[in-house]
């Protein structure tokens, strides 16, 4: 068969997918593997060859979409920093959607970014539903999740499950015996789940099961909720953990308040590694994820992804133990190695 007159319309509507696509195909733009091969098919099926500019690079945005849970969090903000600084050296622009911690919000986000065509979409999840995996499977743009493991496509994750049980295993060697836990919600699969499981694993070692617990959003008022909700299961608690350094800014507020004195009547520690955490009193113990290393991965493997390269299907970024003044030593365990 002879090559067919065809435009990249008529290979679209026989493919069954946009015309944007298949320019994206022709001009060796990311598309999706099974979509490819929807495109292959017709083309070898009409023996058809593109003319000389369908053959053109098509011109990119130059312009990657961001989608935070939160604009209120020094996480998410090294997070956006490291991002914009290592796309603005390459000549991208970042454009930043915050979800404010609605899942329904960030699902909304990530498809609005695609409808404005940029080239690639960093999430920095709040979680992955099967809605996620949908449009994600669906955008013919690359996607790169951040904070949540995204096992059917790219992601970069912190270690939450060793450094929840780093600091369940600190705790558990300073002698504490009476513990609570401050996390957050299970919607957030990362923290509320998996860096629990860690701290309560990492308890379980020094013989602490009986953990009393509370929840919480990621808020300073909501660290003080729970603060007050675990003095009134047992007033003889010795040690609080917080799942993130504001709620145990909050935590510190209501002991203070309480006449607590920190460590010697309650030790808390907390994750973040914020700069604040530092000029508490006393210091506060915190372990610091490399949230500038997750934003540099995000945005070196977006752009990976945009030009073709291979990238990792995981990557996990390291973390940093903070001893400060804020966990008492309660034992003779406290010199042993974590």
């Amino acid at each position: 068969m002879g090559k067919q007159k065809m435009t990249m319309a008529d290979i679209a509507e026989l493919s069954g997918v946009g015309k944007s696509t298949v320019s994206r195909y022709f001009n060796g733009g990311y598309v999706k593997q099974t979509t490819k091969e929807k495109i292959q098919k017709v083309i070898e099926e009409y023996n058809y060859e593109p003319n000389a500019f369908a053959r053109l690079k098509a011109k990119k945005s130059k312009v990657i979409g961001v989608v935070v849970p939160t604009l209120n969090s020094k996480i998410a903000s090294r997070v956006m920093t490291s991002i914009d600084r290592y796309l603005r050296d390459r000549d991208y622009t970042t454009l930043i959607k915050n979800s404010d911690h609605d899942i329904d919000l960030e699902l909304q986000n990530i498809q609005w970014l695609i409808n404005q065509n940029v080239d690639g979409i960093l999430v920095s999840a709040i979680t992955v539903t099967k809605e996620h995996k949908k449009i994600f499977e669906e955008a013919q743009i690359p996607v790169v999740v951040l904070a949540q493991d995204y096992e059917e496509g790219i992601s970069i994750i912190d270690d939450d499950y060793h450094a929840g049980r780093y600091i369940g295993r600190y705790i558990g060697k300073t002698g504490h015996k009476k513990v609570g836990y401050i996390g957050v919600y299970e919607t957030d699969e990362a923290v509320g789940i998996r860096r629990k499981q860690g701290v309560f694993d990492g308890l379980a070692e020094y013989g602490i099961t009986d953990i009393i617990t509370a929840k919480s959003d990621y808020s300073f008022i909501g660290g003080q909720k729970n603060t007050r909700e675990i003095l009134e299961k047992a007033e003889d608690v010795d040690a609080i953990i917080c799942a993130t350094d504001r709620l145990a800014f909050g935590a510190y507020k209501i002991l203070q308040k309480k006449g607590y004195k920190i460590p010697e009547d309650v030790s808390v520690a907390g994750f973040g590694g914020y700069d604040e955490s530092s000029l508490l009193t006393p210091e506060l113990t915190t372990l610091k994820f490399d949230s500038y290393g997750m934003g540099y991965l995000g945005a070196e493997t977006i752009l990976k992804m945009i030009k073709g390269d291979p990238v990792s299907k995981k990557q996990i970024v390291e973390y940093e133990f903070i001893e400060g003044k804020s966990v008492l030593c309660r034992g003779h365990g406290c010199l042993e190695k974590v």
